[in-house]
């Protein structure tokens, strides 16, 4: 459509979901934001999307300026877009997830920075309250990741 029909235009932000298997079980990798809204509470990594920049592009240049991570590889998960998502204006957000392999996890030095005051491994199921919708981000990322691997936390195998 053309832009002359002054239809609204959200803003459009990436999420990225990075979940590695560890000894003591699925972690999450999470920020602590610097800036409002929502400073000093954890949040997934993420941000704006820059004008005619690829979204997996954006996801991967916010994870690296907010935590050091390059996974090799990402999927997008799912698009969230609630009204009042964010307390800043409409956002859509796409969010990513990657599944690191054994030992990739290790060979990066995490650290925070762009908007990010802390980075730190979280478990999956059980994270610190988090900011804008990422808990919803979160649930669906282990949803997914419990479809696909019978006999974790929440799987079809999962003795009761």
């Amino acid at each position: 459509m053309p832009a002359s029909k002054g239809y609204e235009r959200p803003a459009v932000t990436v999420d990225i979901v990075v979940v590695a298997r560890r000894p003591e079980g699925q972690q999450v990798l999470l920020i602590k934001r610097q800036n409002p809204p929502f400073a000093g509470r954890w949040a997934l990594p993420g941000g704006f999307v820059e004008p005619n920049e690829p979204l997996e592009a954006a996801a991967r240049r916010e994870l690296q300026e907010e935590t050091g991570a390059t996974p090799s590889h990402l999927e997008q998960l799912h698009t969230f877009g609630d009204p009042g998502r964010d307390p800043r204006g409409w956002t859509i957000s796409v969010a990513y997830l990657a599944l690191l392999g054994p030992g990739e996890a290790g060979q990066w030095r995490l650290e925070a920075g762009s908007d990010a005051r802390e980075v730190g491994w979280f478990d999956l199921h059980d994270p610190p309250p988090l900011a804008f919708d990422h808990a919803q981000i979160l649930a669906c990322a282990a949803a997914r990741l419990a479809e696909h691997e019978p006999g974790t936390k929440g799987g079809a195998s999962q003795a009761e």
